[in-house]
C-alpha cells in the first residue's frame, strides 16, 4: 500500500506485471489479451511472452526452451525482434499454446 509523504502525497512504486502472472490460465489469458487486442504489434506480443517469461523464471524457461538466458531477455525485450522459431520455442517452455481461428 503506498505510504503518504509529509505533504500528502502518494508516492507511486513501480508496476511490473510478471508480478501478477501467477497461474497457468492467467498466463495464457494475458497473451491471449494481447493476441486479441493488438495483433500487429510484434514487439507488445514479444514483451507479453517476457513478461511470462520472468514470471516463469527466465532461467528455467530459456533452458526449457534451448536459448541461452542473455539470448531470451534480448529477444524479448522491447529492442527484441525474435524470430517466429524462437518465438514458438519460447511459447512451447512456457507452456502456453498459439491458436488460429477465423477473422
Amino acid at each position: 500500500m503506498p505510504k503518504l509523504s509529509a505533504k500528502g502525497t502518494t508516492k507511486t512504486m513501480p508496476y511490473d506485471v510478471a508480478e501478477q502472472l501467477r497461474t497457468p490460465e492467467e498466463m495464457a489469458a494475458y497473451l491471449d489479451a494481447w493476441l486479441d487486442e493488438a495483433p500487429d504489434d510484434a514487439a507488445g506480443i514479444a514483451r507479453a511472452l517476457g513478461d511470462i517469461a520472468r514470471a516463469k523464471g527466465m532461467t528455467q524457461v530459456a533452458k526449457d526452451a534451448g536459448l541461452s538466458r542473455e539470448s531470451l531477455y534480448k529477444a524479448l525485450s522491447a529492442d527484441g525482434n525474435p524470430s517466429f522459431a524462437t518465438v514458438l520455442k519460447v511459447a512451447r517452455a512456457l507452456g502456453v499454446k498459439l491458436h488460429a481461428e477465423a477473422a
